[in-house]
């Protein structure tokens, strides 16, 4: 029987012991070299390419550009921006986000770093909006390629009441708390898994036509909902109350991606609010495409896409904006 590939030692080349190991230099040259490959820093401000090194954090180094005479860091302009916490702690808060393989529990990072919930909370999900990023704009499938959709709600849970008579049929709409979204999966067999998060299946077929390239053959199950894609694509349905795979139709690669997410929700989250659901689904989505990857990989590829996006609209100055309020 084939070793799986967590198993092996090809999965492992970046561990905790490893980064404590490493000198101050040497964590500020894994952020340099992922950030600058060629190991020249450009300015964030005007991209000029002079710059030189000026005075000297603590914590970072610094350099000020000859064009427009900004000073910048390593984290300029970045996720990481305006960050309080050294480098080395967040390469670590990289490498536990990313040895978890259906999710890091915000509890957990925040026991593992020695630092608040909030600031675990803001940072979990700044770099899930950096595996998110990878995602934009991307189509899936084209001609000769198949992909599998499916969908499965998540939230708006209903509690029964204690006494059986006066528990109400959850099933109706009029019982139903209206917080249940459903997130559908577009995953290209051999590729990437794109993620929408809608109010009902028939609210993504228009996210559908637009992320999946024509000439795409789609496998679906039985849902009315992707009746309305037979006009522009050739598809394959299921019946799942018959079975997982019939007469060559088959959504295991789409219900696999479930299972990643399904699972963390329960083993590490335990619930998840609507507003975030989106980001946690696309959380999934990198993990699940990410899965053959080994954790250095992973680990450098997220603090390479963290330096490449802008500050986060969504959670800088999150808890500041909640106390406002």
């Amino acid at each position: 029987m084939a070793q799986h590939f967590l198993f092996s030692a090809a999965a492992r080349s970046l561990s905790v012991a490893k980064i404590m190991r490493m000198s101050e230099l040497g964590v500020e040259n894994v952020f340099r070299t992922l950030r600058w490959p060629d190991g020249k820093p450009v300015c964030p401000r005007c991209g000029c390419t002079i710059c030189y090194e000026c005075h000297r954090r603590v914590d970072a180094p610094r350099w000020r550009c000859k064009a427009c005479r900004g000073d910048f860091s390593l984290t300029s302009g970045t996720l990481f921006a305006w960050h309080k916490l050294p480098l080395r702690t967040y390469l670590l808060a990289v490498v536990a986000f990313c040895n978890e393989v259906k999710g890091k529990s915000m509890l957990a990072l925040s026991r593992d770093l020695d630092v608040q919930y909030k600031t675990s909370f803001v940072l979990a999900h700044k770099l899930r909006e950096a595996m998110a990023s990878s995602m934009k704009a991307l189509r899936i499938g084209g001609e000769g390629r198949v992909a599998e959709i499916d969908g499965a709600y998540f939230g708006g849970h209903v509690r029964p009441e204690n006494l059986a008579a006066e528990r109400i049929d959850r099933r109706l709409a009029e019982n139903q708390s209206g917080k249940r979204r459903v997130v559908v999966v577009m995953r290209e067999r051999g590729g990437r898994t794109l993620v929408q998060v809608a109010p009902a299946e028939e609210a993504a077929v228009a996210t559908i036509r637009q992320r999946i390239a024509g000439g795409t053959l789609i496998h679906a199950d039985e849902s009315p909902a992707w009746n309305a894609l037979h006009a522009g694509f050739a598809m394959r349905r299921i019946n799942h109350q018959e079975g997982y795979s019939i007469a060559g139709a088959c959504t295991n690669g789409a219900e696999g991606y479930f299972s990643r997410l399904r699972r963390g929700e329960l083993g590490h989250h335990h619930h998840i609010a609507g507003p975030y659901l989106l980001r946690y689904a696309q959380e999934a989505a990198w993990r699940e495409d990410s899965r053959h990857v080994s954790n250095g990989d992973q680990v450098h590829g997220v603090v390479r896409l963290a330096l490449r996006c802008g500050p986060s609209v969504d959670f800088s100055g999150y808890w500041q904006r909640a106390r406002a309020a």
